[in-house]
């Protein structure tokens, strides 16, 4: 695999049709934003390979429930017993 064509945020918006045709021959090419890694366009058929992802806010209600129990049956008195525990006491 090719290391990833780079273009600042300025460069890649005005050759977009260039990074697109990079991306249709098999390219990646990666876009900064004051430098750092900020997106990346990617052939699509790299994109298939990629893992699914939930969408964004579904993940964390994937976990509602999960922690029943997790303070005990008084949660009060556990959150006052950790108080105590980080004030040294």
């Amino acid at each position: 695999m090719s290391i990833p064509s780079s273009y600042g945020l300025e460069q890649a918006r005005i050759q977009l049709p260039h990074i697109v045709a990079e991306a249709h021959a098999g390219l990646r090419s990666v876009i900064t934003k004051h430098g750092k890694p900020y997106a990346a366009v990617v052939p699509l058929q790299d994109l298939a390979l990629m893992p699914p992802q939930a969408p964004a806010g579904e993940s964390l209600l994937a976990l509602r429930g999960t922690g029943r129990g997790l303070w005990g049956a008084n949660v009060g008195q556990t959150v006052a017993d950790l108080r105590d525990e980080w004030d040294g006491a």
